[in-house]
């Protein structure tokens, strides 16, 4: 379906919702649409559409549903349910994705929801339930096929044939030991060209990618778009042992999610901050970062009040310095934007870091003596004073090699201390570049026009 046919979609359940028509409404939300484009319809309505739209679901299709909403709306829908009709909605459910969803729910809750399941399918969402969600433990699939490599082909075929169908995405299967100890994998793709007879040792892939169960899922998805995997498997890092695997669709929901997370991180917004959620609640959240954007921007007022003197006698310094600290916080974004998007790659290390910092301090510097000369050549011009001139102009270049140099330190810095850069660079840089944008502007004029 074409993006183009979705929107039509859309517009039919919106035209329909607002006629009355329940019966074409339901009929487009449980047959007509995909479970993708039904989450997408969910996210993208105001609160009260959103609950009748759901309400129109039918209880068979809502697990498949939730597995694609956001964790914020997905919720939602959750804590309105009862034990009985959560364990209906979640039992058709793979491994992963109900585990997904049972860590935001109560404990016990969580409980009932286990303990209605089979000994092998709760023993499956226990174990990805013990890795925390953002590690290739919480990332895996436990639904695998395993082959043992003393086993010919044609029994391995046979084997196949027993399975109503394969795990989604499976494009080899793996081979372990006895004791499920991981040995390598076989791509069907070498299955079907193989001879009956051969043994799958003969065969199989024996320097096969693997991922460690308390991997960083970033460091995962740096791997796939390394190596270009559609799957891999997880092992445990003691024993070797056989966990799961995980698939390119779940990597392109972290690759996705951790875009979002940078660009609503710069804002002071959560991962999951839902474009329809209820006023009072945006407002809460919203609070918080305003209340600190508050504390810095009074940071920079008392520093202009320091020099409240100068400015009396000279007015052309109050028009004049909301553009030093304007150039000093647009340079320094670009810096953090970029060293952030670099630690987020793997791309920035301890070994090339003050190559990175020598080249924004050179890069700032020819930026600040281009610009500095710019903008004294508009300020001479303008209050006919050169003095001035060459104040703004000092100030400029001060400003932007600050904010080269904070702009590359400061994400590191945080990282190493466990902080994201995404979430608190911003803010901080921020609060930099003004103080010392005034501070330097100001106390030259102070120092030099008084």
């Amino acid at each position: 379906m074409t993006e183009q046919d979705t929107l039509q979609q859309f517009q039919a359940v919106t035209e329909s919702l607002e006629s009355g028509s329940t019966m074409q409404t339901r009929y487009l939300l449980n047959g007509a649409l995909p479970a993708q484009d039904v989450a997408r319809l969910l996210e993208s309505s105001p609160p009260k559409e959103r609950k009748l739209l759901w309400d129109l679901i039918d209880q068979k299709n809502e697990g498949e549903i939730l597995q694609y909403l956001s964790e914020e709306v997905s919720t939602q829908f959750l804590s309105q349910m009862g034990t009985e009709e959560l364990i209906a909605v979640t039992e058709q459910l793979e491994s992963d994705d109900l585990a997904d969803i049972l860590q935001n729910l109560p404990e016990t809750v969580v409980t009932e929801v286990l303990a209605s399941m089979t000994a092998q399918d709760r023993l499956r969402v226990e174990s990805l339930l013990s890795y925390p969600e953002d590690s290739a433990g919480g990332l895996m699939n436990t639904d695998t096929i395993t082959i043992r490599p003393n086993i010919t082909v044609d029994i391995a075929f046979r084997f196949l044939r027993r399975h109503s169908s394969l795990p989604d995405m499976t494009d080899s299967l793996l081979v372990v030991s006895r004791t499920d100890k991981f040995l390598g994998t076989l791509p069907l793709t070498k299955l079907l060209v193989a001879d009956p007879n051969t043994s799958i040792r003969e065969i199989m892939d024996t320097e096969t990618t693997v991922i460690t169960a308390s991997t960083p899922e970033n460091e995962v998805a740096q791997l796939f778009e390394k190596l270009d995997l559609v799957s891999a498997p997880v092992i445990e890092e003691a024993s070797g042992k056989l966990l799961g695997r995980i698939t390119i669709d779940d990597v392109v929901d972290v690759i996705r999610d951790q875009a979002e997370h940078s660009m609503l991180s710069m804002a002071g917004l959560d991962d999951d901050e839902d474009t329809f959620a209820p006023i009072l609640y945006t407002s809460k959240r919203r609070a918080v970062w305003l209340g600190i954007n508050l504390i810095t921007a009074f940071i920079a007022s008392y520093v202009i009040g320091l020099f409240q003197a100068t400015i009396d006698q000279i007015v052309a310094l109050a028009i004049l310095m909301p553009i030093v600290a304007s150039m000093g916080g647009i340079a320094g974004s670009q810096v953090l934007t970029l060293v952030i998007r670099g630690i987020a790659l793997g791309h920035i290390s301890s070994a090339n870091t003050r190559w990175l910092l020598n080249r924004e301090i050179l890069v700032g510097l020819i930026n600040g003596l281009v610009w500095a000369f710019v903008v004294a050549l508009l300020t001479s011009f303008w209050f006919d004073d050169i003095k001035i001139a060459y104040i703004i102009a000092s100030a400029l270049i001060i400003n932007l090699l600050f904010a080269a140099l904070v702009g590359t330190l400061l994400p590191i810095t945080l990282k190493r201390f466990g902080i994201d850069p995404a979430l608190a660079g911003g803010v901080i840089l921020t609060t930099v570049t003004d103080v010392v944008g005034f501070l330097s502007f100001l106390g030259l004029a102070t120092i030099f026009l008084l």
